[in-house]
């Protein structure tokens, strides 16, 4: 492809960064001046909540954390001075309200909305890992919360503040690549154990570990190190399995320029499972309605081993394995328009040198047509969320406008495993058609041990 001749690749211009959405952005209200401090409570601060609660004293000061395990309070005192120490999220919202001004939610997926949900009603501004909530009607309601309150928000799907996504997602909307017919989006996730009938073996809880905490919100069940802290991500009642952990990212580039929102059906090809943990893989497709000039199109995901098509990897960089032999990368996302491919690989598709254009077999680097659109680049994800916080801006993956309705997408994905058969959906009013009341569970949760939303 000729640089003489890329501008032939490319419709228009319009900008894709910080609070630029297709929806119009969500205009939130900043709740300290430019020159005070935020005031951060952090829920979870093990795993991804050690990095979320850093960023949070990097742009703030954290006033309060709270985790389930007491030994992750360890160095504390170091590290957030003065901070006071919760087990129970409810506890510390209710002793440290009037001294928060937002919070970090970093636990497992379950637990999310009532967490956020919770601190949001309180007018806290809410930085949220991914994915944004385990059931779909969560995902809605989070984000009707958010625009109610004119609250800041952020999801922990950080490639949404990287620069090359961004510049791949505006390279995509404005047409280098024609009417996109086809995305394909595959992870070499699940990376911990879930398939049907696994053992779970339980045994009593470590003094140190809180576990009616732990399981919040779910039914209540035994202790199990093979549960906690890590192998939850494959059971249907805490987790979201590969999908839900990686499609934040995977998928991320393509729903920033294309607006992936409310399919109208999802089905799914998957190994068997018994309702307890998800399968060991599945083959998952969204059908996406016609949006405003965008086509309708359909979407393809793919997980624990599943690739897409062999023929769609001609001509594209692979990755090697070590001892010499290429592969197609563990995850990445490849869209197939009119004129022709764009390859986003990675987990966050900011493989800077082998995200590109593929047009009758040759392979051009993104980067040649960086000038052609104009897209935001980011100060950084976390701190996206702290600017807008204090006035500037408002964070790419807010709820109302990106990370709520990306989520929903990603959740209908799992309906339609759990369902096995095709999901027709409303998504207007949150209903898929047919469905039996096992099916509503999964869209609208049922909260036990005093929780609610």
């Amino acid at each position: 492809m000729a640089t003489s001749n890329r501008r032939t690749f490319i419709k228009s211009t319009a900008a894709i960064g910080a609070g630029f959405w297709v929806a119009g952005g969500v205009s939130a209200k900043a709740s300290t001046s430019a020159n005070e401090e935020i005031r951060f409570g952090c829920i979870g601060v093990g795993g991804k909540g050690s990095s979320d609660s850093a960023d949070a004293a990097k742009n703030g000061k954290v006033v309060a954390i709270c985790d389930i395990d007491e030994t992750r309070f360890d160095g504390a005192d170091n590290k957030f001075p003065g901070a006071k120490k919760f087990t129970d999220f409810r506890k510390m919202l209710e002793e440290m309200g009037d001294s928060i001004d937002a919070v970090t939610v970093s636990t497992p997926d379950h637990t999310h909305a009532v967490a956020a949900l919770m601190a949001m009603r309180m007018g806290k501004h809410c930085f949220c890992q991914k994915p944004l909530t385990h059931s779909i009607e969560e995902a809605r309601i989070m984000s009707e919360v958010a625009r109610d309150k004119s609250l800041v928000t952020q999801m922990g799907n950080q490639g949404t503040a990287e620069s090359n996504l961004r510049l791949s997602a505006a390279l995509v909307k404005n047409g280098i690549i024609g009417t996109v017919k086809e995305v394909h989006v595959w992870t070499n996730r699940p990376v911990w154990p879930q398939s049907f009938g696994l053992k779970v073996e339980t045994q009593p809880a470590p003094a140190h570990i809180h576990w009616n905490d732990w399981i919040g919100p779910a039914p209540k069940r035994d202790y199990s190190p093979e549960i906690h802290p890590f192998k939850w991500r494959g059971f249907w009642e805490f987790g979201t399995g590969a999908l839900g952990d990686m499609a934040c990212h995977t998928l991320n580039m393509a729903f920033m320029a294309l607006n992936l929102r409310n399919p109208t059906s999802v089905e799914s090809e998957h190994d068997a499972h018994d309702n307890v943990m998800y399968p060991k893989s599945s083959r998952i497709r969204f059908e996406f309605p016609q949006i405003g000039d965008r086509p309708a199109l359909t979407m393809y995901w793919y997980d624990g081993g599943q690739l897409p098509p062999a023929e769609l990897f001609d001509g594209l960089p692979q990755e090697e394995d070590g001892r010499g032999n290429k592969r197609p990368y563990n995850s990445a996302a490849l869209l197939v328009g009119e004129k022709g491919n764009f390859f986003s690989p990675g987990d966050y598709g900011a493989d800077v040198r082998n995200t590109g254009i593929l047009v009758d077999g040759e392979f051009t680097n993104q980067r040649q047509f960086r000038n052609d659109v104009e897209y935001v680049r980011s100060p950084g994800h976390f701190e996206e969320f702290a600017k807008a916080i204090k006035g500037e801006g408002v964070p790419m993956s807010n709820f109302p406008d990106y990370s709520g309705p990306l989520s929903e997408t990603i959740l209908l994905g799992n309906l339609a495993v759990w369902s096995g058969s095709k999901v027709e959906w409303d998504a207007e009013n949150m209903i898929a058609k047919d469905a039996t009341p096992e099916i509503e569970r999964m869209i609208r949760h049922e909260y036990h041990n005093g929780y609610h939303l």
